[in-house]
């Protein structure tokens, strides 16, 4: 029995010491660390992977595309493809008049965040360090955009302030007031006596849906940045105790996680600008059908 418990002791110890150097030595560091200045704005590892994944992005659609072609390339059919899947996606959310507006950017909203997500799985990606003079020890040079909140939290800035202007110049401000403030009882069915005084419900209700909409680029930057994250340190960790064998189911995850994170924040941008700007279609829809019918009558 002695023997038995030294060694599961032995097998403990060594399974913490594992699980220790695996968090510590190999995890991604909570925060980006800086790598250079540029005068008084500091430049971090997530920045560099960030242009560099946009830099790619450009020349890769490029040289796919080059001069387009009636018959279209191997390249440009595997572009027109998605964005034709992307303009598909958004179209029954956003409405057929908010399409082509938005398209561009919930396009590459997705395109970016999708292989931002994936960056983290090419070879080298958070695991070349350079040194840091300042504290004597490593840091990484190259490091996941999303895995970096200030990365989420200014994508999620750009999409919230994108959102403000679409139902702004779309909508108009008298029908965002009235989609969050007015009374959404049919005048007609409910009874005076009911109506009116759900203006105060309804204006109580408005100012949850104005707490609600400040917490959404909360919402997008912390979940694309925890499940980035996590699925970063999760992939050092199993690269630290076995290199070889164990780390390839997750690498197969983290490729599902990364494509589903970023078709949530594509699809809840529009989502967000579909609540507002998508009532006129069915409107529109219905006058277009009851004058056809009337035309048919005639």
């Amino acid at each position: 029995m002695s023997r038995v418990k030294k060694l599961v002791l032995i097998s403990l110890s060594l399974s913490s010491a594992l699980s220790a150097f695996a968090s510590e030595s190999h995890g991604v560091a909570a925060s980006a660390e800086t790598l250079f200045h540029v005068g008084p704005l500091p430049v971090t590892n997530s920045m560099v992977t960030s242009w560099i994944v946009a830099l790619v992005l450009i020349i890769a659609i490029r040289l796919a595309i080059k001069t387009p072609k009636l018959v279209p390339t191997r390249g440009q059919a595997i572009v027109e493809n998605v964005v034709q899947g992307v303009l598909d996606l958004i179209t029954p959310i956003v409405g057929k008049k908010m399409a082509k507006p938005t398209f561009p950017l919930l396009a590459a909203l997705f395109t970016f965040i999708l292989i931002q997500n994936w960056s983290g799985l090419v070879p080298g990606v958070g695991t070349i360090f350079v040194a840091d003079h300042e504290t004597g020890g490593w840091k990484e040079f190259i490091r996941p955009g999303n895995a970096d909140l200030n990365g989420t939290a200014a994508l999620a800035a750009v999409s919230m302030i994108c959102w403000l202007y679409f139902i702004l110049r779309y909508a108009g401000p008298k029908l965002v007031l009235k989609d969050i403030f007015g009374n959404k009882a049919d005048k007609r069915e409910v009874p005076a006596v009911i109506y009116y005084p759900l203006f105060l419900v309804f204006l109580a209700v408005g100012l949850i849906e104005i707490v609600s909409i400040c917490f959404r680029p909360i919402s997008l930057s912390f979940r694309l940045f925890g499940n980035v994250f996590g699925g970063e340190n999760l992939l050092h960790s199993m690269s630290a105790i076995t290199p070889w064998l164990l780390p390839v189911p997750f690498y197969f995850l983290e490729l599902l996680i990364g494509f589903v994170q970023a078709l949530v924040f594509t699809l809840l941008v529009s989502v967000y600008i579909g609540l507002i700007c998508n009532h006129g279609d069915e409107h529109h829809e219905g006058e277009s059908g009851h004058g056809e019918s009337h035309e048919a009558a005639h």
